[in-house]
């Protein structure tokens, strides 16, 4: 016999849930119910999908293998059903969006409003993570990543490019003078993050390369909260245009060693699961992101 979508979805549904319990609840049918329907799968495939215990179920490597299938077909069913109503009526339903939180409040949320405005009936669910998660596991949509991209499951549509720069607060430079040349970073209060060790290469030119940031005097793992700290002039610290276009331009924050620091930017991508079609919707949303980010990445290209 052939396996049927109920129980393709109610495979899917056991895994992201953890227990039988917790899926039966979740749509809405008897234990009982959802108990048979997967030993049908199971014997179908002629495979155990699942090792049972007494407090927890796991994958077996063939449930895992199954998964990443399961998870492809009912996306391109989902994806097939959304182009037959694109046709007939205004896009609709929901998006799973994921990025970083400082790209999330500094560029999705300010023009959310208006993208909701043209398009009332989709809906968002949005995801802040500052590490790289598995879009297909997590069933996200479309994914904003910042810098070079290494993961050869996912495509890619460039949204542009960011500068890195410098800054500080009027406050913090009145107080512990302003830096005139890199080594004068050494008396200075560095704001840095806590990984990846990358982001502590600050692209001012030593005679080294670039200027690393070995013991920052706060190490944060988000660039929302660096960005926080140097407003409230706790230090120094290097940061993407990208998030502190306002600060720039309102005077909280102000570029330093403008002269020592090398033209280095990093790329914005909207990221995809490769085997996987994007929504029309999705593709609606990237598109009106990208030419929302246009005077933003448009204005890292000047010095100011």
């Amino acid at each position: 016999m052939k396996i049927t979508l109920d129980e393709i979805h109610i495979f899917v549904t056991i895994v992201d849930t953890g227990s039988l319990t917790k899926a039966a609840d979740q749509l809405g049918q008897p234990l009982s119910s959802l108990s048979r329907s997967l030993g049908r799968l199971e014997s179908k495939l002629d495979v155990s999908l699942f090792r049972r215990t007494t407090r927890r179920i796991d994958l077996t490597e063939e449930g895992e293998r199954f998964l990443s299938n399961a998870r492809e077909i009912l996306h391109q069913i989902e994806v097939a059903e959304d182009s037959v109503k694109d046709k007939a009526q205004a896009p609709s339903g929901l998006i799973r969006v994921d990025s970083a939180s400082p790209f999330v409040l500094h560029s999705i949320v300010p023009v959310m409003n208006e993208f909701k405005s043209l398009y009332p009936d989709i809906s968002f669910e949005i995801h802040s993570h500052d590490r790289i998660i598995d879009l297909l596991e997590k069933r996200i949509d479309v994914a904003i990543r910042i810098g070079t991209l290494e993961d050869s499951t996912l495509r890619a549509a460039h949204l542009g490019t960011s500068r890195l720069r410098i800054l500080a607060s009027p406050g913090y430079l009145n107080k512990h003078g302003i830096p005139k040349k890199v080594e004068d970073l050494a008396k200075h209060h560095l704001l840095g993050f806590t990984a990846p060790r990358e982001l502590n290469q600050w692209p001012l030119k030593t005679k080294h390369g670039n200027y690393s940031v070995e013991s920052p005097c706060i190490a944060a793992s988000s660039g929302e909260t660096l960005l926080q700290l140097a407003k409230s002039g706790l230090g120094i610290t290097c940061l993407s245009d990208f998030m502190t276009q306002q600060e720039r331009s309102s005077g909280e924050l102000v570029q330093i060693l403008k002269s020592h620091t090398m033209d280095v930017r990093q790329d914005i991508h909207a990221v995809y699961y490769k085997n996987l079609n994007p929504s029309r919707r999705t593709t609606l949303f990237v598109q009106f992101l990208k030419e929302k980010l246009k005077p933003i990445l448009k204005n890292s290209f000047s010095d100011s």
